[in-house]
């Protein structure tokens, strides 16, 4: 008798979570049919108009999304400047932002490279001129 005791409120608990679930997948359905229907026959209505100012939507409507496409890309930029002056501003105080130790290698490498080109160049400049007075004699 204490094992139906225990299974009746259970049982009770399943059929009230399965009307509940069916009641709610049928309100669920009728109202998506519902939608559907609207859709179509809205769609249908439109399409007479749509078709007859077609010439002026197309082109507002590729205007439009120029315009929306300029705004966006005008604040990416701007977010963009704002965050490299922004970098910019803690690297010159000192502040040692993200990648500053990479700028400073990329610095050093090119301050090498400029010196071992310079004096390359001094050496090749000396050997003409020396090698230039010593041919014409």
């Amino acid at each position: 008798m204490a094992y139906d005791q225990r299974t009746q409120p259970q049982l009770t608990h399943q059929v009230a979570k399965t009307a509940t679930a069916v009641t709610i997948g049928g309100s669920l359905t009728l109202l998506s049919c519902l939608t559907m229907a609207g859709t179509v026959i809205g769609l249908v209505l439109a399409t007479p108009v749509l078709v007859i100012s077609s010439p002026v939507w197309v082109p507002a409507t590729i205007f439009t999304l120029l315009l929306v496409a300029g705004f966006f890309t005008s604040g990416g930029f701007a977010a963009t400047a704002a965050s490299v002056l922004y970098w910019m501003y803690r690297y010159a105080t000192g502040q040692h932002p993200v990648g500053a130790d990479r700028l400073d290698r990329a610095r050093a490498k090119i301050a090498s490279a400029a010196g071992e080109m310079k004096d390359k160049a001094e050496q090749f400049g000396h050997e003409h001129i020396t090698g230039g007075q010593g041919t014409t004699n």
